[in-house]
């Protein structure tokens, strides 16, 4: 046929085009129904007003953004102040889903490396040992580190019996168990993008540096580094991201005293007292704080390839 045209006078690429589209339908719909159609809800709800008794009045107002950001006294009637208690928590969420990545990206690297240089044949049993926690649920596994950090849990018994304490320390209810809770359970999601990096690396450009009298960490810093940074880039991703809404780790771990952005945005939506449009206001500043992030990385990431 001519020009390659099909039946009805379209061409095989429109024919092709037209299918995509249709095999994307059910692709879209679910994204649609499952991620769009929730994101617009949250939207709506945070410029809504509170009802007394839990839910929302189709009233429009910012008051819960300005409730996040201000603090205009118990009656409303007081010259607006910083509120510094919700910022307080947001930084926290933010420093502690940083150091959560920061502490997996130097533990994940190192293991991801060791799992991608070992023989073919033993690489899968390795990727099968890093991900079976995963195989329990998340609160669980969150109670699990509870019970082992707690003042009589296993890890205080077995350093007061080596004699390394004088008494138990006090771990729960601190940053320093959310932290650890954070780092646990995000921990994969740091080693598997990396793995997956590391075992595409062609490994003959390490010895020709090494040929060249390069040292390890040149080697390392120069050629490594550079060629499994997608890994690298992808794994802070999805560490960051969810340890940034984290809600688990601070309330089980961290006690009131700790609470976090996604501790914050659960108790707005817990029985008749919570504070409907207050939770999605803090949802839509945690999901544009989350955009923007990644935006900046894909800028980063467009200007490295440019320069390359």
């Amino acid at each position: 046929m001519a020009g390659g045209a099909a039946p009805g006078g379209s061409t095989a690429s429109d024919t092709y085009a037209r299918a995509r589209h249709w095999l994307l339908m059910p692709s879209w719909a679910v994204l649609g129904v499952f991620v769009l159609a929730p994101v617009c809800v949250m939207v709506i709800y945070s410029f809504l007003t509170k009802e007394f008794r839990g839910g929302v009045i189709w009233d429009p107002t910012l008051a819960a953004y300005d409730q996040f950001f201000f603090d205009r006294g118990l009656f409303g009637d007081s010259e607006p102040k910083l509120q510094w208690t919700y910022i307080t928590i947001f930084w926290r969420s933010i420093w502690q889903a940083g150091l959560a990545t920061i502490l997996s990206l130097l533990i994940g690297f190192p293991t991801a490396y060791y799992i991608a240089t070992r023989p073919a044949k033993t690489r899968a049993l390795w990727v099968f040992l890093i991900t079976i926690p995963y195989w329990v649920n998340l609160l669980i596994r969150t109670v699990s580190m509870k019970f082992l950090l707690r003042d009589e849990g296993p890890l205080n018994d077995f350093l007061l019996n080596i004699g390394l304490i004088a008494e138990p320390l006090q771990i729960i209810n601190t940053n320093l168990a959310v932290q650890l809770g954070l780092f646990y359970s995000y921990l994969p999601f740091m080693v598997l993008p990396i793995y997956a990096a590391v075992e595409r690396y062609n490994f003959s450009m390490s010895e020709a540096a090494a040929d060249l009298y390069a040292t390890k960490w040149t080697t390392l810093r120069r050629i490594v580094l550079p060629a499994v940074r997608p890994g690298v880039i992808a794994g802070c991703i999805l560490v960051f991201v969810p340890s940034l809404g984290a809600f688990l780790a601070p309330d089980l771990l961290g006690g009131a005293k700790n609470f976090m952005i996604g501790s914050l945005i659960e108790e707005q939506f817990k029985g008749n007292a919570g504070n409907w449009p207050f939770g999605a206001a803090a949802s839509m500043i945690l999901l544009s704080m989350v955009l923007i992030l990644l935006m900046i990385f894909a800028h980063q990431q467009r200007r490295a390839e440019a320069s390359a």
